[in-house]
């Protein structure tokens, strides 16, 4: 799959969610491949407006000949700042918003990204290239307890203190810079992704993913667009999300249920819930077929709700 740039999980069950109206207005805030903003354009009028969020430009370089002369704003910008660019536009109210929190595969399969251990490349992690930490200035800066601590936040790495002890020591013989260093740092001296064994990968994936969330604050992120999209959202509005860990999924779970970042269920005096939105879907997952033709689809989550 390293040609493709990303295939969407859960795409129709996604778009269906919507009820997408010919002159409504919708945001894309993970624009990734543009395959859940081609859907929503091939469904609007012209009296439609799609607003796709990615703060990687390559996302939009990549799908721009595809949505050209469409109705379609895209926004180069972190989706946290939904609010303030809804508010640029002079956007009051939107009818439907797509959060697919997966990261693209390109992302995974381009060696410089710095995303996966597959393959040796430099220790980036960013999604927006143009500035930030990466994930090399993160293992090679941090304290061993601010290590620790995304490992065991982020990645929910029980060992994480061994994990980053061990960090710590590689780096005082020299910094650690790029993927495979970081492996042999964590699995051994020797170590190849080839060579790993299923509790190494496991172990692996959840160290990388760990230091990409903290590079790119994808909680802290996620959290303010969900407030920003719930005052956004028109009554009637839908908002999907699809989540892929389970640190956003409860987070997403939460928010939807309740209104709150916190989760907590509001009750009046007769004990009615009192809470914005309609749950549609509370966690769909992809069918055996779709899972078969993308296996990257297995650990998606898809929830939808309506605001009242």
């Amino acid at each position: 799959m390293a040609d493709v740039y990303h295939i969407p999980a859960l795409l129709e069950e996604t778009i269906e969610s919507l009820r997408i109206r010919p002159d409504g207005t919708y945001v894309d805030v993970t624009f990734g491949g543009g395959g859940h903003s081609r859907a929503v354009l091939s469904r609007l009028g012209k009296d439609g407006r799609l607003y796709a969020f990615d703060r990687d430009i390559e996302a939009y370089e990549n799908a721009r000949g595809t949505v050209q002369d469409a109705p379609l704003t895209f926004v180069h910008s972190d989706f946290r700042y939904l609010g303030q660019w809804m508010d640029y536009y002079g956007v009051r109210a939107i009818d439907g918003l797509i959060a697919d929190l997966g990261v693209s595969f390109h992302h995974f399969d381009t060696a410089e990204r710095g995303f996966s251990f597959r393959f040796t490349g430099p220790l980036d992690m960013r999604m927006n290239r143009n500035g930030g930490k990466t994930a090399a200035d993160l293992v090679n800066g941090y304290t061993e307890e601010e290590i620790a601590r995304v490992l065991y936040m982020y990645g929910e790495l029980k060992q994480s203190r061994q994990l980053a002890k061990r960090i710590v020591k590689s780096r005082e013989q020299s910094p650690i810079e790029t993927t495979d260093e970081l492996l042999r740092t964590i699995a051994g001296p020797t170590a190849t992704a080839d060579s790993l064994t299923p509790p190494q990968k496991k172990e692996m994936t959840l160290v990388f993913q760990a230091l990409r969330m903290e590079v790119n604050d994808e909680l802290g992120a996620l959290r303010e667009m969900l407030q920003a999209a719930l005052s956004l959202l028109a009554t009637g509005g839908r908002i999907a999300v699809l989540t892929y860990h389970s640190l956003e999924d409860r987070l997403v779970k939460n928010f939807l249920r309740s209104g709150n970042l916190e989760g907590n269920i509001e009750k009046d005096f007769y004990g009615n819930i009192h809470t914005p939105f309609r749950l549609i879907e509370k966690g769909l997952t992809a069918s055996e077929e779709e899972v078969e033709r993308n296996p990257r689809a297995r650990s998606a989550k898809l929830r939808v709700a309506e605001k009242l």
